[in-house]
């Protein structure tokens, strides 16, 4: 899942954004909806690419990366994950998380940070589905 790299979520903003190239002010980005709007981002923004996110795990000393988390989601969920989060219980979210990935930190880890994995996977799910076609290295790695 190497094109996490380009792939962003920017604090304050709702939504996935596709890193285009850094400009004088900060880094023009590209929405990931529809509507494919660009705008700068100034650098003075919060912008956590996705392949740097990873979530801990009830060992302290270990955390799984996004990108696995997403294609374990796809293992288990499909192309979609079905879930209503506003008529859900924090419980039920944490459940839900629990089937994808069993040994996360129910302490450090919030309902809302569950409720932005699935989004983002759900989003990612439909605007590229090429990053979960498996990879020429990734299969060789598999075999091994």
């Amino acid at each position: 899942m190497e094109l996490l790299r380009d792939i962003a979520h920017i604090s304050g903003k709702s939504g996935l954004y596709r890193i285009l190239k850094p400009g004088r002010g900060g880094v023009i980005v590209e929405t990931l909806d529809d509507k494919k709007q660009k705008e700068m981002v100034s650098s003075n923004a919060r912008v956590s690419v996705l392949k740097d996110i990873s979530i801990y795990t009830e060992d302290p000393n270990t955390s799984i990366p996004l990108s696995d988390i997403f294609l374990k989601a796809r293992e288990i969920h499909g192309e979609k994950v079905d879930f209503d989060f506003k008529n859900a219980s924090n419980a039920q979210v944490f459940d839900l998380f629990g089937a994808i990935m069993p040994e996360f930190d129910r302490e450090r880890v919030y309902a809302s940070d569950v409720k932005k994995i699935i989004t983002w996977y759900n989003i990612l799910s439909a605007t590229m589905p090429e990053l979960f076609v498996p990879s020429a290295e990734t299969a060789e790695e598999a075999k091994a």
